[in-house]
């Protein structure tokens, strides 16, 4: 029989060997194939013809689950052979997760702006160790069920910068040696693309919502995409598929907040599909987190034991990590009168004046540390406005300096003040601005 549509076309060609291996392999006949798969005997048939076209996404992902064969890969052998018979090119959303750079995907970057990774290659942000923690483990558990053929969504709640977006990077890995592609709607809008392009999604493919408030909490389309996505998830012919999204902990609550009987419901359906599928991301890092980071640190990860340095037994390291290379940018794109007081603050902490310094000693001594062209410039309420944009924070909550208020005792007496200027007016100096300031400085 001529091999009509297989030839001069390899995909097709390699589509249908591999499929046939697997049967072999199995000792499986198209009979045997096709109750395995849940299709019928006509379909595997066709699918595995030489005379027949190439079989549609939903036929060969049954097929590879049914053979225990990478469903990915076989996807993409799929897509490459409709694009070359010219037939209609069907064209799911996404592409291979390998091909991915974790920060297009809004994974923080760390460290000093010019970072590289020895392993990348010149121009490439580095990425700090990665250390497991318990969200991690259940994430995993998400993944392999995915990878076993069963659709599965999870959406990370936690505050900002406290490694949502990251953890979700290192949970598809594995799913990248089997094939999978990545999906993360953003153009022209994220949820005009994630509305338009959700009926696309091919089995195989990781659905990315990172910032999940901007598909969800839309006000045109937050419901369909809800309704979308759940569907997506239940209807099993078009699995398996993985659905990670992040949100911050005030965007969950008010989407899964039951309304009162004579209020109007406006997050319904979303409320229904982060039914049972949310997992806290802790603020700090454990005990056992934290000496995992620093054998991480021990064994030559910079970043991480720049980070350690500075968050102590507090735990925020993930905070430390996002919010360094932004302040080291606050300060580099600070006004002039910004720029003096955060110099000032950067002196005094180098002359270990102390951590908490006064308001007014941060604004006398600025006035020295202008040139007289950016001096005639002030405006009468500088200071206010310096100190304004200085405290502005960055992620992880943090700024470059913050207003210091005083702990209050039971007696409603001031507890004292670690700098000896305590009081209202004492400001304290990020220490991640400490280690922005020698980056500055060595550039």
């Amino acid at each position: 029989m001529q091999d009509e549509y297989n030839s001069q076309n390899p995909a097709l060609t390699e589509l249908r060997e591999r499929l046939r291996g697997g049967m072999a392999r199995m000792r499986l006949n198209q009979t045997d194939l096709a109750g395995r798969a849940g299709l019928g005997r006509t379909t595997v048939s066709e699918a595995l013809s030489p005379a027949k076209p190439a079989p549609s996404p939903k036929t060969v992902a049954a097929l590879a689950r049914a053979l225990r064969l990478p469903v990915g890969e076989l996807l993409e052998l799929q897509r490459s052979a409709v694009e070359d018979t010219g037939g209609g090119v069907w064209s799911a959303p996404g592409r291979p997760i390998g091909e991915w750079d974790p920060h297009d995907l809004e994974v923080h970057p760390a460290g000093p702006g010019d970072a590289t990774s020895g392993t990348k290659g010149s121009g490439t942000r580095s990425m700090p160790g990665y250390v497991w923690r318990e969200h991690d483990r259940v994430l995993a558990g998400a993944v392999e069920d995915a990878a076993a053929g069963h659709s599965r969504a999870m959406v990370l709640v936690g505050s900002s910068s406290t490694g949502k977006t990251r953890a979700c990077w290192e949970a598809v890995q594995p799913l990248a040696k089997e094939g999978w592609r990545l999906w993360h709607p953003f153009d022209p809008t994220r949820a005009q693309d994630a509305l338009e392009d959700l009926p696309r999604v091919a089995p195989g493919t990781v659905v990315w919502l990172n910032e999940a408030q901007h598909y969800l909490g839309d006000r045109v389309a937050g419901e369909q995409i809800g309704a979308a996505v759940h569907q997506l998830l239940v209807t099993a012919e078009r699995g398996p598929v993985l659905v990670l999204g992040t949100l911050w902990p005030e965007y969950a609550a008010r989407y899964t907040a039951l309304p009162a009987p004579d209020e109007d419901d406006p997050h319904s359906r979303v409320r229904e599909f982060l039914a049972g599928r949310v997992l806290t991301v802790p603020e700090a890092f454990e005990a056992s987190a934290l000496a995992a980071a620093a054998a991480l640190a021990e064994g030559g990860d910079e970043l991480l034991a720049d980070a350690l340095s500075r968050v102590g037994t507090g735990g925020r390291v993930t905070q430390d990590l996002a919010g360094a290379p932004e302040l080291l940018n606050r300060y580099r794109h600070a006004t002039p009168a910004a720029a003096a007081v955060l110099e000032v603050a950067m002196d005094a902490r180098r002359l270990d004046v102390g951590l908490h310094l006064p308001q007014a000693f941060l604004a006398d001594a600025a006035a020295d540390y202008l040139n007289d062209a950016d001096f005639d410039q002030l405006a009468d309420d500088w200071a206010e406005q310096a100190f304004a944009e200085l405290a502005a924070p960055v992620h992880g909550k943090q700024a470059p300096l913050r207003r210091r208020l005083p702990r209050f005792q039971l007696a409603g007496q001031h507890a004292s003040c670690e700098c000896s200027h305590g009081g209202l007016s004492a400001w304290c100096f990020c220490s991640a601005a400490r280690s922005s300031r020698a980056h500055a400085e060595s550039a």
